[in-house]
Order: structure tokens, then sequence, then C-alpha cells
């Protein structure tokens, strides 16, 4: 039978030394290592201390890969106590033997605030390049693997993005494997519900990590040949005849609470073109028609499709096929609002100083009263005119608001989707095209308990990202055909 060696943490010595007796029970682990802050001298019987910076940096990496003896490398990632299913390492060595795999991972039980559920992670795939892609906090690598990743890590030296680096190294030439099954139970750290989590790459005080996962995925990006040069097509705005210069596009279904005060917000944008708003209203049954029919303003377009086949990117289809669409379709979702009257104007003038065919804001997040909420702006300054395309293939998202030149929107179209359509319209966009910015405070990006994310259940997340990720993996393809 194949043998592991096991890395744990060792910053709460009393957990570590549960787990150590955990993975002592089973005959595959051959020794364990103590991954231990500088400086400390306590161990455990039986087990080596290896002095570690953080468990995220290419040192460390190199530590672990040079003490990997053993046929397979356990990487436990938290100093909570880890228990083991039955035969569970044995199952995953079986899989990995059978698979060929480079690294293979399990769902789990956790348990948070001592209640203890089903935890299914996610198929790995080409596109799943998020940083913050869960494996769960159990990784069993193939030792040879590891160290021939490892032997690559030549020029980086990250303090935050090493476990990051190793496994996009490893999947270039091996396979990570997800095995469906409860193999073993960790105890969840992160009980915030689902829309508090979602900004956190977007932090402030997560700069400094968000810049070395770039460096890493744009390496990758590089080595898979699906990186892109800041080489963009110029765009000539005057494709058709339009009425309208621009129109502001709202999708909505049921959401009394707050159409009103988005339309308000479009209507008194001040501009020196000709603007109209396209509210496609997808058959709301609270009272959202009517209060769409209290505004007598011409500019406002009230459609009720005739389908009822569409998500959020079905009524923007409607929206930009419209007669009545603009040159430039400008996003508002009918949560939100426009920070004040001259945001339709930025924006347009954006288009023409810029020479894109997408534009995105900034937004504020607030609560329902408006007031600022953490994290508080969302700038995006991650995105720079050079590697922006490049380094959306690791983000889950491009920010707020959104515009599009018709014409190029029209001929792509919009994924007849209600989540991620926005963002795989923007790795098309950028593939070819260059994606202009405004760090303006445009939009307030109210946070409230209707959000359609703001409280998902685990299972309705990791359909959220398995799409996402599909998306990339489509994206990734489409690039890599060119090389």
């Amino acid at each position: 039978m194949k043998k592991i060696n096991a890395f744990i943490l060792f910053t709460q010595p009393e957990q570590a030394a549960k787990t150590v007796e955990e993975l002592k029970q089973s005959e595959l682990v051959k020794k364990i290592y103590l991954l231990t802050p500088e400086n400390v001298t306590e161990t455990i019987a039986g087990c080596k201390n290896i002095p570690i910076d953080s468990l995220q940096s290419t040192e460390t990496i190199k530590k672990i890969a040079r003490k990997s003896s053993a046929d397979y490398t356990l990487i436990y990632q938290k100093s909570t106590v880890l228990k083991l299913g039955y035969f569970a390492l044995e199952r995953m060595l079986r899989i990995a033997e059978d698979a060929s795999a480079g690294m293979v991972y399990a769902d789990y039980y956790a348990i948070a605030n001592g209640e203890k559920n089903n935890h299914p992670v996610i198929d790995y795939q080409e596109g799943s390049l998020r940083d913050d892609f869960n494996f769960g906090s159990l990784l069993v690598y193939n030792a040879k693997a590891l160290k021939e990743a490892a032997k690559r890590m030549k020029k980086e030296s990250y303090q935050f993005a090493g476990l990051y680096d190793l496994r996009l190294k490893v999947s270039q030439r091996h396979p990570l494997v997800h095995i469906n099954e409860y193999l073993y139970t960790e105890i969840e750290e992160d009980t915030r519900a689902s829309g508090q989590k979602i900004f956190d790459y977007v932090d402030p005080k997560n700069r400094a990590v968000q810049i070395e996962m770039e460096q890493a995925c744009t390496r990758h990006l590089k080595d898979v040949g699906a990186y892109l040069k800041p080489k963009f097509e110029k765009i000539e705005f005057d494709k058709g005849a339009f009425e309208y210069e621009a129109s502001v596009i709202i999708p909505v279904r049921n959401r009394i609470k707050t159409i009103k005060d988005a339309i308000e917000s479009v209507l008194k944008q001040k501009t020196d073109f000709k603007f109209n708003l396209i509210v496609v209203n997808n058959h709301s049954t609270d009272g959202t028609t009517e209060a769409i029919d209290e505004f007598k303003d011409e500019r406002l377009i009230h459609i009720i499709p005739e389908r009822d086949d569409l998500g959020i990117g079905g009524c923007w289809n409607m929206g930009v096929h419209s007669e009545k669409c603009g040159k430039f379709a400008v996003q508002l979702d009918s949560d939100d609002v426009y920070s004040d009257e001259n945001t339709l104007q930025k924006i347009v003038n954006a288009f023409y100083e810029q020479n894109c065919a997408m534009v995105v804001g900034t937004y504020q997040m607030t609560n329902f009263a408006m007031e600022e909420i953490p994290p508080g702006i969302i700038d995006h300054r991650e995105w720079t005119p050079d590697n922006g395309r490049n380094n959306a293939l690791r983000i889950n998202g491009l920010g707020a608001p959104r515009a599009f030149y018709t014409p190029i929107l029209r001929e792509i179209k919009v994924p007849n989707t209600s989540y991620g359509e926005d963002y795989a319209l923007g790795l098309n966009i950028s593939r070819r095209y260059q994606i202009g910015r405004i760090y303006d405070v445009l939009y307030l990006c109210r946070r409230w308990e209707d959000n359609s994310d703001a409280s998902l259940d685990i299972v309705k997340m990791n359909g959220h990202n398995t799409y996402k990720d599909r998306i990339r993996t489509w994206e990734l393809q489409a690039r890599k055909r060119p090389h």
C-alpha cells in the first residue's frame, strides 16, 4: 500500500495533538510534520517540526516538497481538529491511483455553531482559476507531482499565493480530482452568510494578497497559452443609426420596494445627449407593474415580454434588441440607484475617451436606507489596462455599473441566466476589446434580505460557482485557440 507524509498546522497545540492522534490511526501515514510558527520549540511525540512563515507562502511549499519522501503528501489547512471518515485515506489514495490524479479532495462534513452539516464541493475544471476555490481543508497530493511543481517555482517568491501557485502548476500536468463522497469532518470558522463573503476579494485590506494572486494566475495563463497581450481592436462608433445616444436598461421582477427609486435616479440624469429608460418587467405580481406605470414620462419605455422563459440575461436581450435602444446600453439593477445626476454623462464620455466596447464604474455598498456598509467603495482597482482581461479570469466579477456599445452587445448577446451573465459578457468582450474604467462612485448598491445572493445555501452557491467556472473554461478554450 502506498504511504503518506502528513503536514498539519501547529498553531493550536491541543487541537493539533488531537489531529495527530487521528492521523496515527491510519497505517498509511508514514510521517507527520508540524508546520509551526518561527521559534516554537514545543512538539508532539513522533512528529517533526518545520518552522514556516505561513502556510500560503512559496517558501513553505518548497519546504514541504523537500520533506515529502512518501508516495503522497497530505496537507491539512486548518488548525482545528480533523476527524477522518472510516478508511477515508485508503479511499483517497485508491481514487488518486485510479485517476492518475495530481491531487484529490473530497466532500466533507462541516461543524458550525455546534451543528454538523453536509458540505459538498464542486469538480475542478480548466476554468476553476478562482484563488478562493473551495477544495475543503484536506488536500492529498501525489508527491511526485507536488515536487515537480515546486521545482518550477524558480522565479516565484510569494507570501500569500504559494499554495494557489502550487495548485495551478500541478493542474497544468495532472488532473485535480474531486471525490464526491463525505470523507472527513472539519470545523467551519467562517459562518457569515454568502452575501457577506462575496466581496472579500475586493476588500482594500486584501490588496497585497490580490496582487500576488494576479501574478500567479497571469504566469499560469502564459504557461497554458491563454495569456492575452495588451493589444485591442479599435472601436468605430458609427455602426447603425440610433434615435438615442444611451439607454438605461432595468430588468425587474417583483421589486415594489425599490423600483421607484431606481427609475427616479435615471430620469433625473443630466446629459448633453438624448437618452431613455427601458424597463423590462418580467411578469411582476407584487405591484411593480403598476408602480412603473405611475411614471408619466415619454423617456420611460415599459416592456412586458410575451415570453415566460426569460432570466435577467434574457430581459437584457429584450431591451437591447428593442428598436428604441440607444447606441450605448447602460445597466441599473432594480435594487439600486445612481449616485447622482451625472452618472450617465460620465459613462458615455468614457466610451469615446477610452475607445472601449464596455465601461465599468465604481459602486458603494449601502444598506437599504442607502447608508454605507463594509467594505464600502468597490472600485476594482485590480483592473489595469494591460492585464485586466487576464486577471478577469481569476476574479468573480468586474464591477458596476456596466455599460456596453450596443452593436457589439447585439452581436454577442447576453446568456439567458439570472447569475453570471454580466461576467460572461465581460470576459467575451475583453478578449477583443478594451474595457474602460471609471473610478468615481457612480452607483449605490443596496444590500438587503431580498438580494438574489444575500444568503444562499451551499447547493445554490455550488451551482453558481460551477457555472462561473464553466464560463471561464469556455473563455480559456477560446483564448488558447489562436495560439
